[in-house]
């Protein structure tokens, strides 16, 4: 296979020269480099690169604008290089909104040594990138590679079979005082993005409240919920101790850390954990997933699988389903990365596949009073 192009883009020297070494010693990868967005642009109509790192803060142009040139005259996957400040946050969901496919956190005090410790990511989301470009178009991954076709397409939600008798398992009973349900969203690469779309399109009075796995770190999530708040009907909120569950409010997991349901008395709160070292990813869907399971009836379950790399979730929300709760899986059309919806869908757990612009009118479909009644 013909090696990957990559764009560094960096106005530092020493970092540029570092992330030029790490990338140059893959030999998969074809390196060049730029030191802000005037020289990244020319680069980008020369080189052709098939992914590019993109420095947040630069001189002349900075990396928001280069973004958004990117996008417009030659759009392709984009991975922002950012720091862990609030501003450094800010600035990089804006990017992600704008079309960027993922980031990375800068390395802070000594270059060097601080790049061993996000040499295995990067170099990971760098191949994830160019895969996803040769896929075809995305939200935030759009590239100029041919488009292969889909396995899965946009279609009408098929019929959800709610089981008389659930499939093993201990199965929640609802408590005076629970919320009458919840839902229960897993994301990772790509996610900002998409949530962004599908926030803030739930109505105010939607009568569940919504728990979101997003997978990213502590100094970002703070600073999304506070975006998605301002953008949404429902409130929003990030989770670093106890939340008492209540419909009318969405509740976002704190990075680098995971996420419960669990009982307070009468009542049921989410409660932020520390990681768990036995799961790969946080905050982890997984333990969200099957805390909720504990808690909440299935039949008062409705779980969403977004974007990302890997499978963190998908056996959770299936099991889920097969003692009755309701299901979605976002589809490969519209997912930056396609992993976790096709992990879901590959076990069976998916009670429809959907684009990102329908999954918030099919929550909202199968929580309005008349098809609750039905299901219950």
């Amino acid at each position: 296979m013909p090696a990957i192009r990559v764009l560094v883009v960096d106005d530092s020297a020493l970092m540029r020269r570092h992330l030029v070494q790490l990338l140059q010693g893959q030999k998969d990868l074809e390196v060049q480099a730029a030191r802000n967005g005037e020289e990244a642009l020319a680069l980008v109509d020369r080189f052709d690169p098939h992914v590019v790192t993109l420095d947040v803060n630069m001189p002349e142009m900075d990396g928001i604008t280069c973004l958004a040139r990117i996008m417009v005259g030659s759009p392709r996957p984009v991975i922002m290089v950012s720091s862990i400040t609030e501003a450094g946050a800010e600035a990089t969901l804006q990017a992600l909104s704008l079309g960027a496919l993922d980031y990375v956190q800068k390395p802070g005090g000594t270059i060097s040594l601080s790049l061993d410790r996000v040499a295995e990511e990067l170099i990971t989301k760098v191949r994830m990138a160019a895969k996803a470009g040769r896929r075809g178009a995305k939200p935030g991954t759009v590239s100029p590679l041919p488009v292969a076709p889909s396995r899965f397409r946009a279609a009408a939600p098929v019929p959800v079979s709610v089981p008389s008798r659930p499939a093993g398992g201990r199965v929640a009973t609802a408590a005076a005082g629970d919320p009458p349900g919840l839902v229960v969203i897993g994301v990772s690469t790509g996610g900002p993005h998409v949530l962004e779309q599908i926030l803030p399109a739930l109505p105010a009075t939607l009568p569940w409240p919504v728990a979101i796995a997003q997978h990213m770190p502590r100094s970002f999530t703070g600073v999304f919920a506070r975006r998605l708040d301002k953008l949404c009907a429902l409130a929003v909120q990030e989770v670093t101790g106890q939340a008492t569950l209540a419909p009318g409010n969405i509740y976002i997991a704190r990075g680098d850390a995971d996420m419960l349901v669990v009982r307070r008395g009468k009542a049921l709160h989410l409660a932020s954990v520390p990681a768990s070292e036995a799961h790969a990813w946080h905050p982890s869907v997984t333990r969200l997933a099957d805390s909720a399971g504990e808690h909440v009836p299935p039949a008062r379950i409705l779980c969403v699988q977004l974007t990302g790399m890997g499978d963190d979730g998908a056996e959770a929300m299936a099991q889920l389903k097969r003692q009755g709760a309701r299901t979605i899986a976002q589809n490969e059309d519209s997912c930056a990365v396609f992993g976790m919806p096709n992990e879901l869908i590959r076990r069976g757990g998916a009670s429809v596949v959907l684009p990102t612009g329908a999954i918030a009118g099919q929550i909202a479909k199968w929580l309005n009073p008349a098809s609750l009644a039905r299901a219950s």
